[in-house]
């Protein structure tokens, strides 16, 4: 197997990992893999389960794309996040239940829980709404998303970067998770916010979080 066609596997395994994970469902949502001067992303409209490593498409930094198969119409996200922010090396764009309820209240995801600083910073916030598939959209993320690596998409959705796939579709797991929670607490009364001293104090403890010594 040529190093390529791994890359290519790895990006549906992701995809299909979204689903079993049930932060996702059927063709909705897309994943991405820096390659290159460009990025590998899933093709528009194919089922995860179905999918060959032929049919994941190679984009440039340009927008530009050859072959039989449309990228998704979505990757103008994954194409500004890579263009903006030279650390992301993995894009997951997914509809979860319930960061995709909160997005459809245009609501972001305040410090009620310190693992917000999961996103890399003292909050998540939702970006203005906009047709998908846009540039309007695509520039209300990068807005949104500010220094962190999450945010959410009015009435649509979720997106998050990281430094590798498996990372990223980790950090999509946690905003539905700090989604839902949100959601719950919301219901039985008003969340306590942490403040933005004890937040910094929590994303400066989450530069070692993880880190083993001599796990590279």
């Amino acid at each position: 197997m040529s190093d390529d066609e791994a890359l290519r596997r790895s990006v549906i395994a992701a995809a299909i990992s979204t689903n079993t994970l049930g932060i996702n469902h059927g063709t909705a949502g897309n994943v991405s893999l820096r390659h290159g001067d460009g990025f590998l992303v899933t093709p528009s409209g194919i089922a995860y389960d179905e999918m060959t490593p032929d049919q994941v498409v190679a984009v440039d930094l340009d927008g530009n794309w050859s072959g039989d198969w449309l990228p998704s119409s979505e990757w103008r996200m994954h194409r500004d996040i890579y263009a903006s922010r030279p650390e992301a090396m993995a894009v997951v764009h997914v509809h979860s239940t319930h960061a995709t309820a909160l997005a459809c209240l245009r609501r972001g995801i305040p410090a009620f829980h310190y693992m917000v600083a999961a996103a890399g910073g003292d909050q998540i916030l939702c970006a203005p709404y906009a047709t998908f598939g846009t540039e309007e959209l695509s520039q209300a993320m990068i807005a949104a998303l500010g220094p962190r690596r999450a945010c959410l998409l009015a009435n649509h959705g979720q997106i998050v970067y990281g430094p590798t796939l498996k990372k990223a579709v980790a950090l999509a797991v946690e905003v539905e998770a700090l989604a839902q929670q949100y959601l719950i607490t919301l219901q039985a009364g008003t969340p306590a916010v942490l403040d933005k001293v004890e937040m910094a104090r929590v994303i400066e403890k989450f530069k070692s979080y993880g880190k083993q010594k001599g796990a590279g």
